[in-house]
């Protein structure tokens, strides 16, 4: 009972961590400060620049901002549509990382047996994993090209740097894995605990039902022989049909026994 509370306890914690970290990863999206320029190189310029994957924006010394729209997505680069894409399939596993989690869990009273629980929750666990590796990728893809502009002298435009959505995309991808891998791990232990319990119910029943069953009809001396079955599941289980046949067998042997011995203390009477 208290391995079943500390597992539950574990699953909430992993799954609190894993809903944060998507939800950092989701708030980046919307956020335009992906990469940022003050303009420091340019001659009489209080204007600093910053954009995201989706718009360029620009904002002057009074604070007015001004956005645009890409105006041509052909024209973007290749690493552009690769963030889009894997930030849009990270938030999609994500999401269905918590659907799966929300069922999978101990918690909750949907989804079956402890063994089909454990599977849904192993299949949450991947879900978070490729959510946050996808979304680790995008993120260091697009900041290694911002590095490479940065530190290259023949680069000739303006420069930008790392923005605040980087840094939250990283903690967030990284708490998706982190608790995506705690998810399988803890599935994984959960399955085979699982598992070996339902073969061993499997194994005993029938041994215990013809125990019973041997107990009432050829009394207690006749139990012992089966009862070494039951510790660890190390012998080959009885089957029911064997043990029946062999109790009903026993059962007749006794019974012709008895009946000799009471035939023999008959008394003989002589008639003469």
């Amino acid at each position: 009972m208290e391995n079943r509370a500390v597992l539950m306890y574990l699953e909430i914690s992993c799954f609190v961590v894993c809903l944060s970290g998507w939800v950092l990863v989701c708030s980046t999206m919307p956020t335009e400060y992906w990469n940022y320029s003050t303009g420091d190189g340019a001659i009489l310029s209080t204007a600093s620049f910053y954009s995201n994957l989706w718009r360029d924006c620009v904002s002057d010394s009074t604070g007015v901002s001004d956005c645009k729209e890409f105006t041509s997505m052909l024209a973007l680069e290749l690493y552009i549509h690769a963030c889009r894409a894997l930030i849009i399939i990270s938030i999609i596993f994500g999401f269905s990382g918590c659907t799966l989690a929300l069922i999978g869990m101990k918690c909750t009273k949907v989804g079956g047996s402890d063994t089909i629980k454990a599977r849904v929750t192993f299949s949450a666990g991947l879900n978070y994993l490729i959510s946050g590796f996808c979304a680790m990728i995008a993120y260091c893809w697009y900041g290694n090209k911002l590095r490479s502009e940065f530190v290259d002298p023949n680069f000739m435009y303006d420069k930008y740097e790392f923005g605040a959505a980087l840094f939250v995309g990283w903690g967030g991808s990284s708490l998706l894995i982190i608790a995506g891998f705690a998810f399988c791990y803890l599935a994984s232990k959960e399955g085979l605990h699982s598992r070996y319990d339902g073969e061993s119910d499997v194994h005993c029943r029938p041994i215990f039902r013809d125990a019973i069953f041997s107990c009432v009809t050829l009394g207690l001396p006749n139990l012992l022989h089966l009862l070494p079955c039951r510790s660890k599941l190390q012998h080959k289980p009885i089957s029911s049909a064997s043990s029946t046949s062999l109790s009903l067998r026993e059962g007749s042997e006794d019974r012709r026994i008895r009946a000799k011995k009471t035939f023999s203390r008959m008394p003989s009477d002589s008639y003469v």
